[in-house]
């Protein structure tokens, strides 16, 4: 019997060597027509530390700090860190169908007999049965084995799948967690602009309400009309009426800032309240080409890896077409002693070859299905690195813009600031009336936050930019398994 087990395992073995299906190979960049060079750039090498880490280049201990807490304490993260673990319990169950399943049980127990009614004779005065009651023991072991062969590669490439997912997971983590750097940078960006532009405001509003009492003084002396008071104080007004308006962006800013820490709003960001500078950044960000987006993408890996758990379950589906071999075993004993117990064992070892003959063509069907599954996997791998590609190219769009903008909204605010103050000077000498004022000073708070806008602008087209570039993961713990083999 030995021998013949033997025999069995390794024919078993030498058939479970062809895996049906297709192997998956990954699609190449060039032939989905990725360009060698973004439109609107000249690709250059790319550090990934500071890819990796890039919002320390923008110089604010704060917000490096709070993106360290929000890595750490976020429960988007914390979600998606547990479905990794659910998928690597996923891929663990998968590999356990390779071994074979071992059960085993027992039972012991006494069973009663009562005769009732006394002793009882026959005619001739022999003893048929007694009342007496008498107790009996009975115990059994047995111990039961069997093993699915793999054949035809079904599970071989159910265990592919798996693993393509669990890198796919731990390329969703990623892309959460990129997602939480970029919205946590984008809110303290505004909330330090929502300060930047009550600044202004404040300050406005105080050089506005110097020129309403000096309407005022003017009124009074006869020289002008209450046209200049009426108009000061409007004025005043609707610079008042901003303040509140910048005081609630703050405030939303600071508690969306708080959740993305996994705080509750109000005291967690009140050092955040004392006013700071918007942040700066250098001005040269290496791009790298678009064959580098597509390795450093976490969302478009992932895609990736869905297109090879597709392509693996076409071979699962295919092996249900095809025969299945089982072996089981089983081993057993029975006694009405203990110390009996294992003197007769009995046992046995069989295989087992069954194939489905007709099912109306739902297997075939199966594996039509698994197959445009894989089509749309592929459509979607695909739309994924386009997209990848577009938002680079418009983040690069948005940056210029704003470098562009804010370069001349400089100017801007030099020039009517200028004016502001030759307005003010000649308003108060009596030689222009207030309407002329009126306007230099809406123009230079027109200015002066139009400059604040650009200078936040560039720091979320940067943003925007490193997280198209796919910036931000690369220092995970928990990285997906093909990246902790490479």
């Amino acid at each position: 019997m030995r021998y013949r087990f033997a025999g069995i395992c390794g024919t078993a073995l030498s058939l479970s060597a062809c895996a049906v299906g297709p192997d998956y190979r990954p699609p190449q960049a060039a032939s989905m027509g990725v360009p060698a060079t973004y439109y609107q750039s000249v690709g250059t090498p790319q550090n990934e530390a500071d890819l990796a880490l890039w919002w320390t280049r923008l110089n604010d201990p704060t917000l490096s700090a709070l993106i360290d807490t929000a890595i750490a304490n976020n429960l988007d993260i914390v979600q998606a860190q547990a479905r990794l673990r659910q998928a690597r319990e996923s891929l663990a169950q998968t590999n356990a169908a390779f071994l074979p399943q071992l059960n085993a049980s027992g039972n012991g127990g006494k069973n009663y007999r009562s005769q009732a009614g006394g002793t009882r004779v026959d005619d001739s005065g022999n003893v048929i049965s007694t009342g007496a009651s008498n107790w009996s023991s009975s115990y059994s072991a047995n111990t039961s084995a069997s093993w699915q062969i793999d054949l035809f590669g079904e599970l071989s490439r159910s265990a592919e799948a798996a693993r393509a997912e669990l890198a796919g997971s731990g390329y969703d983590l990623a892309t959460v967690r990129m997602t939480i750097i970029s919205e946590l940078v984008t809110n303290y960006v505004q909330a330090r602009l929502a300060q930047e532009q009550l600044r202004i405001a404040r300050e406005t509003q105080q050089v506005q309400q110097d020129n309403f009492d000096i309407a005022g003084w003017r009124l009074q002396a006869g020289l002008v009309s209450s046209l200049d008071e009426q108009q000061a104080r409007a004025q005043l007004a609707q610079t008042r009426a901003s303040i509140p308006q910048q005081e609630a962006n703050l405030r939303g800013s600071l508690n969306r800032i708080a959740v993305l820490t996994g705080q509750a709003p109000g005291e967690a960001t009140r050092t955040l309240e004392t006013p700071a500078p918007i942040p700066t950044a250098t001005s040269q960000i290496a791009l790298g080409i678009p064959a580098d987006t597509l390795r450093q993408r976490p969302d478009v890996r992932s895609a990736e890896r869905a297109l090879a758990a597709a392509t693996a379950r076409i071979g699962v589906a295919e092996a249900q077409l095809y025969p299945s071999l089982g072996i089981s075993g089983n081993l057993g004993t029975t006694s009405n002693a203990f110390s009996d117990l294992f003197s007769l064992i009995t046992g046995g070892l069989f295989a087992n070859v069954s194939q489905v003959i007709f099912d109306g063509g739902r297997l075939a069907s199966q594996v039509r299905s698994q197959r445009a599954a894989t089509d749309a996997a592929f459509a979607a791998y695909k739309q994924s690195v386009l997209t990848a590609l577009e938002d680079v190219e418009n983040a690069m769009a948005s940056l210029a813009s704003a470098r562009a903008r804010q370069a001349e909204f400089t100017i801007a605010y030099d020039a009517s600031n200028n004016a502001a103050l030759l307005a003010r000077s000649q308003y108060q000498a009596g030689l222009i009336d207030f309407q002329t004022l009126s306007n230099s000073e809406t123009t230079l708070l027109n200015a002066r936050n139009s400059l604040a806008t650009a200078r936040s602008d560039e720091i979320l087209a940067i943003a925007r930019l490193y997280d198209a570039l796919g910036g931000g993961w690369q220092s995970m713990d928990n990285r997906p398994i093909d990246e902790q083999k490479s």
